[in-house]
């Protein structure tokens, strides 16, 4: 079994930044996820920060569009691609418009995903 990384912690400037443009979206639930800011509707994950990468969750279409305008897949670890994620560029997260239509992008379509119950696992057997 592989051994799990260590995770960097993010900048306290890409923190703020998280914070100042989720701001915008008092609807959208922020707790931390592996120890980084992000964003849910629904229980569902939408947009959050992975070190200094801030990421979004896509649609298959929109992840294929994000990635001709330099949003590179979300890896986790070296070669462990994150189905339905991509990291922005860092122009992306600086831009107020682009951050803000992206992001607008990923809550649209976490909102379209069956809600999670809070606190539910899957039950085995």
């Amino acid at each position: 079994m592989p051994e799990m990384p260590k995770f960097t912690k993010s900048s306290p400037e890409i923190v703020e930044r998280f914070g100042a443009v989720m701001d915008r979206y008092p609807d959208v639930e922020r707790r931390k996820m592996f120890g980084y800011p992000a964003a849910f509707v629904g229980g569902n994950m939408a947009t959050g920060l992975f070190a200094e990468q801030w990421i979004i969750r896509l649609s298959d279409a929109e992840l294929a569009a994000a990635t001709g305008e330099g949003a590179m897949p979300f890896e986790v670890m070296p070669g462990r691609t994150s189905k339905g994620f991509v990291a922005l560029p860092p122009a992306v997260v600086a831009d107020d418009a682009a951050i803000g239509s992206w992001v607008e992008r990923a809550i649209a379509f976490a909102s379209g995903l069956p809600p999670k119950e809070p606190g539910a696992r899957k039950k085995k057997g």
